[in-house]
């Protein structure tokens, strides 16, 4: 079994540019929920994102469907990872950008809660406790404040979505999902969550596509080929060669991406309490990541 190394330039250079794309990818999901409605276009990003990495594992020769303990766990993760983004898709619609990066990215709090108490030898230090009283404290303050756009649903959908993706983590971490690949996790989580959306997509009476200009085209193009394939990818092969707790810390990067793509691109205009808030919930999340020194 290869060693986790310290992370280098390189790897750190590599951290930045995915949390940029990260930062990015809810204004592609703005930019493209004119067109297309916000469940269907959730499906069509992780059913086509299963496709390439299915492919990709294939090329690799990456063993997808041995005896390891792993489908149903692989099944609640795979609908957990759903819900999440069916409230990332919907909860963007109505809200801002910038309101919605802040308030997803306090998923890493709610993960240290469940670490706490569902993973034995997880447990929160204080640093990690302050941390999230920190970012707790900024979704108060960000929940209250009328001044920079959206709405309390659109906000609400954002933590929410938070929240599925910190009980995604847990579970991966709690169950079998742990000892087997992360490709074969990643095609869980898109898989069940394409097979959730499209029938939750007729059930809910939405439009589907109605056009498909060029920009959407390119928007839905970041959202599968470089978010659902390239960046998730690359980001399990970074997990596998250096130790996580020094990437994780970067973690703050994304919102701040976020935030300002949102100013620069939609438009966004948070105000001065938001921008409290905010950075009361990047302390957090760097608080929350930061390597614990023994």
């Amino acid at each position: 079994m290869n060693q986790r190394i310290a992370p280098g330039a390189a790897a750190f250079g590599l951290m930045v540019l995915l949390c940029a794309i990260w930062g990015f990818q809810q204004v592609a999901m703005k930019l493209a929920v004119a067109e297309i409605s916000p469940i269907m276009q959730a499906g069509l990003r992780s059913g086509l994102g299963a496709m390439l990495v299915y492919a990709w594992a294939r090329w690799r020769g990456i063993a997808l469907f041995g005896r390891d303990q792993s489908l149903r766990p692989g099944l609640l993760a795979g609908l957990l990872f759903g819900l999440e983004f069916v409230f990332i898709f919907v909860g963007v619609d109505r809200t801002t950008v910038s309101r919605m990066v802040v308030f997803l990215y306090t998923a890493p709090c709610f993960t240290v809660l469940g670490l706490h108490f569902f993973v034995p030898g997880e447990r929160m230090g204080w640093r990690q406790g302050a941390g999230v009283l920190l970012a707790f404290a900024g979704l108060v303050l960000a929940f209250i404040d009328k001044a920079a756009g959206g709405s309390l649903l659109g906000d609400a959908f954002g933590v929410l979505a938070a929240l599925f993706w910190a009980a995604t983590t847990v579970l991966i971490r709690a169950t079998a999902l742990a000892r087997v690949t992360a490709t074969k996790v990643l095609l869980y989580q898109l898989v069940v969550s394409a097979a959730v959306m499209f029938p939750l997509s007729w059930l809910v009476g939405e439009r589907g596509i109605a056009v498909l200009s060029a920009p959407t085209f390119w928007a839905m193009a970041y959202q599968i080929v470089v978010v659902a394939f390239i960046s998730y990818l690359a980001w399990f092969w970074l997990l596998t060669r250096y130790l996580a707790g020094r990437l994780l810390v970067f973690s703050f990067l994304t919102p701040l991406f976020g935030v300002w793509f949102g100013m620069l691109l939609m438009g966004d205009q948070p105000s001065l309490h938001f921008f409290i808030a905010a950075a009361m919930v990047v302390g957090g999340i760097v608080l929350v990541n930061l390597p614990v020194r023994k």
